[in-house]
């Protein structure tokens, strides 16, 4: 439930009526999945792709974001990874956009992708 309502939230400016929950099982298979709970409750995920260390999928839920929930998730991957990390980011989800900068990724390219614009992210050291 969180995948499919964090997701609508933060691509409201696609088409989000074809988002599915069953998406999350599609698009997280042979992932490494972490989860963060606060009282027993899924407060946030991050899955990674290992063979190519990428982040795939990093989403907390809207009223628990700002408590380094996504950071300390960030950080459980690295410990089962290696260095460099990347990730894809949307230009226009400009608030991960913003988190991804501020904790040390550096932006090695851009690309186009159905949805718009992506950034290439890279994490080439820990994070504090």
């Amino acid at each position: 439930m969180l995948f499919l309502r964090e997701r609508k939230r933060t691509f409201s400016w696609l088409d989000t009526s074809e988002f599915q929950l069953d998406d999350f099982e599609k698009q997280t298979k042979g992932e490494d999945i972490f989860v963060a709970h606060i009282n027993d409750i899924p407060v946030g995920f991050i899955s990674i792709w290992m063979p190519n260390n990428f982040i795939h999928h990093l989403y907390v839920s809207e009223e628990f974001q700002g408590q380094k929930i996504g950071t300390e998730l960030l950080k459980a991957a690295i410990l089962e990874t290696k260095f460099p990390i990347t990730l894809k980011c949307l230009e226009e989800n400009v608030k991960a956009v913003a988190f991804y900068k501020r904790i040390g990724f550096i932006e090695k390219e851009k690309g186009r992708s159905e949805n718009g614009t992506y950034i290439l992210f890279e994490l080439s050291k820990e994070i504090n």
